[in-house]
């Protein structure tokens, strides 16, 4: 089975992340680590004038395999067209909720082999990173001219693309 909707996974509650190295001090084991190991790219310690934002138009939970595939595709982009030291492209949200499923059994007699909603506390599946409206999810910096926006505005939107909920591309300058 694929991954199930967003609309299974309701944000009704605090985030839940309550995982420690003492398994006794953790509520639930077995947790999946995350794919998202990545969160600074291209040229750190550069000056820059200009940064361009994915920012978040509403209130959503955005899974850690679709930050990471945005950044893959954003950040192969931005290489190979400005090149590794003419920017910094940042991360700018952590997967830290902790996603549970009730796994349904499926098949000729599950009815008999399941409790339904009974004890349904759900396995982790996975991580997912929580945003509020207005919040930036990916940064880019860098010395503004018309070719280079021109392809992160590209990459950005490629970006986009891979994330749940609706976006927008916000232009700045840094405040260097």
């Amino acid at each position: 089975m694929g991954l199930r909707p967003a609309k299974c996974y309701h944000w009704d509650s605090p985030a839940y992340t309550r995982r420690s190295k003492n398994p006794a001090d953790s509520f639930i084991t077995g947790i999946p680590g995350t794919k998202l190991t990545h969160y600074n790219m291209g040229n750190m310690k550069g000056e820059y004038d200009t940064e361009v934002s994915v920012v978040s138009d509403m209130k959503i939970q955005i899974r850690h395999n679709a930050l990471e595939a945005a950044r893959i595709a954003t950040n192969k982009i931005l290489e190979e067209n400005l090149g590794v030291n003419n920017y910094h492209f940042k991360v700018r949200v952590v997967p830290h909720h902790v996603m549970r499923e009730n796994v349904m059994a499926t098949g000729a007699g599950a009815d008999r082999v399941q409790s339904g909603m009974r004890g349904a506390f759900g396995k982790p599946m996975g991580f997912a990173a929580r945003m509020n409206k207005n919040q930036a999810v990916f940064t880019v910096v860098l010395n503004k001219t018309d070719d280079k926006m021109k392809c992160v505005k590209r990459a950005l939107k490629i970006a986009m693309s891979k994330l749940p909920g609706d976006m927008k591309i916000v232009i700045k300058p840094t405040n260097a």
